[in-house]
């Protein structure tokens, strides 16, 4: 007796569904933690921005004349900015990202208020920093 090998069509077609379906739940929840991943980053170079600003304070009793004393930089995916508050006795620096992680910014001021000024999924009401949106990091 000669038996068939292989898969029906219907067989076919169901695999296929299953695949788009978990790839259609997966691709998001991936997506977004890579996008999470990469804000910590961000935040580090802002906080070391920060410790830069306070020892120049510590050094000469200011932020700065004119400008911030530390130059704005950019590093990958993101890039701070200063301003100078009080006549130079504050400061408020700014990370916005760039690229992937474009809609988000985060801001550090000299008293060490951390605050989330822009993200896609909502700033939370307090100040602090946030890779998830509306809910602060514990």
């Amino acid at each position: 007796m000669y038996r068939n090998k292989g898969f029906t069509l219907i067989e076919v077609m169901v695999t296929v569904a299953v695949i788009g379906i978990l790839a259609s739940i997966a691709l998001p929840s991936y997506s977004e933690y890579i996008f999470r991943s990469r804000v910590p980053a961000m935040m580090d170079g802002l906080g070391a921005f920060g410790a830069r600003m306070e020892q120049r304070y510590q050094d000469v009793g200011n932020y700065g004349t004119d400008a911030c004393a530390v130059a704005d930089q950019s590093l990958e995916r993101f890039s701070v900015t200063c301003a100078l508050t009080n006549a130079g006795q504050g400061f408020t620096a700014t990370a916005t990202g760039t690229g992937a992680l474009d809609g988000v910014e985060f801001s550090l001021d000299q008293n060490g208020t951390r605050q989330t000024v822009k993200h896609p999924k909502g700033v939370p009401g307090q100040a602090c920093w946030t890779t998830r949106g509306k809910t602060c990091d514990s």
